[in-house]
This record gives C-alpha cells, structure tokens and sequence, in this order.
C-alpha cells in the first residue's frame, strides 16, 4: 500500500515523497512513480506586541509550490496556530461566496479570529484584477489595525 513520507532537509524547506511500502527510495525511479516535493518559501514574518496584556501575536506567511488535489502554487498563512491556505480550490470557492454577497472582499472565518472588536485577527480575500490576501491585526494597545497584503501566485481557477 502506499503511503506519503515527509523528511525535512535541514530545517526548511520540507519534501514530501511518495513511497511504496517495504522498498527502498531507491528503487522508486525505477518503478514509474512520481516523486512529489513541495518546497515552502517564506515571504515574511511579523508580530504585533499588545502592551495592555503584554501579548504577541505572530504571523508566518510562505509560498508554496504544490497546495490542494491539484499540486498548484499557493499561500499559506499562520496566526495564533491557525493556518489559512490560500490554493486555487479553496480561494474559486470563497471567490464565489463573495460575488454571491455583492462584495469584493471575503472574511474567511475559520481562519480569523474576531471574539472581541479590539482585539481581533481577520484574513480576507480581496477580489480584483490581482486576487490578494489581506490579514488584519488589532491589539487593544494600539488605535489601528496593523494591516499587510500579499499578491496570490494565481489569477484564475
């Protein structure tokens, strides 16, 4: 039965293979099977400092060349632990939902987190000519949201 392995290589970037249980990788070139590696790029890193509570909340964003059952190019973003991948299947989906609400912008809610209106990280999805991923941090400390946006490697679906 197959099965995925990932072996990271010093650190960053992790590849993933595809194996056949029981062989060795080196076998794996003879048997017409498709080596499949990702390779995680990091675009930037960045924390908000909250000085009321003294909290950080940190966002990861990397690109990615292989995301979603169609191995397409893709972004990924992670605050707080939660991860909001931004591949073609998923953004086609919430790209939909907006139209369908009249509205070029799309808060995608399980990637957010917004208990609280002072305190609050959202990413959106920004519908125009370049589709963008737009993540919004507000601390209670601060008056305004510290707000970045990062083009998508995609155009269409």
């Amino acid at each position: 039965m197959p099965f995925y392995y990932a072996s990271p290589k010093i650190g960053h970037p992790w590849v993933v293979s595809f194996l056949i249980a029981g062989q060795p990788a080196a076998n794996l070139q003879h048997q017409n099977t498709k080596i499949m590696s990702n390779i995680k790029t990091k675009l930037d890193e960045w924390e908000v400092k909250d000085i009321e509570d003294n909290s950080v909340i940190r966002v990861w964003v990397e690109h990615n060349t292989e995301m979603g059952n169609n191995s397409l190019p893709g972004l990924q973003v992670v605050t707080m632990g939660r991860m909001v991948n931004y591949e073609p299947l998923h953004v086609e989906r919430w790209a939909y939902a907006a139209k369908k609400a009249n509205t070029t912008e799309y808060l995608v809610e399980e990637g957010s987190w917004t208990v609280y209106p002072d305190t609050y990280i959202r990413q959106i999805l920004v519908l125009g000519e370049k589709l963008t991923a737009r993540v919004e941090v507000k601390v209670r400390s601060k008056d305004q949201p510290v707000i970045k946006e990062y083009e998508l490697p995609f155009t269409s679906f």
